[in-house]
């Protein structure tokens, strides 16, 4: 049987992905972890939830969601983007068996098509957001 591909796109690449709990729901505020200027997020759409009648839609480490500049330029400010989450307070269950949580909820902004906007990204990215989305990785400066 031959090998998975993983597939190097701009878009997310999903072929595996453990459970992990969705923490983070819609209206939440988060921290932008990039240097586009935007400083807090706030999240109105999970890309791809499929949820239950009457239920917040969440979104956990590695999901696209959309989400709206609060605090930060005047050029970014009021503006509608796509993210994706890179870090969650909630612990998150890796397949070795260890917990691994950070300090706040992140996420870096990037285009519809998937490309990031910003160059740098502050601060450390979970290893699940990097596996799925390789542009993330690329400049990452530490994967935890």
């Amino acid at each position: 049987m031959p090998e998975k591909t993983r597939a190097v796109s701009a878009k997310g690449v999903e072929e595996y992905k453990p459970h992990i709990t969705k923490s983070i729901p819609v209206p939440a505020v988060i921290n932008c972890a990039d240097n586009t200027g935007a400083k807090k997020l706030k999240l109105i759409q999970v890309i791809g939830y499929k949820g239950r009648l009457k239920r917040i839609p969440a979104a956990s480490v590695g999901d696209e969601v959309v989400v709206v500049v609060r605090i930060g330029t005047p050029e970014v400010r009021k503006q509608i983007f796509h993210a994706v989450i890179v870090r969650q307070k909630y612990p998150v269950k890796r397949l070795s068996g260890e917990r691994i949580s950070f300090e706040d909820n992140a996420a870096v902004l990037i285009t519809p098509e998937g490309e990031l906007k910003g160059t740098e990204i502050r601060g450390p990215v979970a290893m699940e957001a990097a596996e799925k989305w390789p542009r993330i990785a690329n400049i990452a400066y530490s994967i935890v």
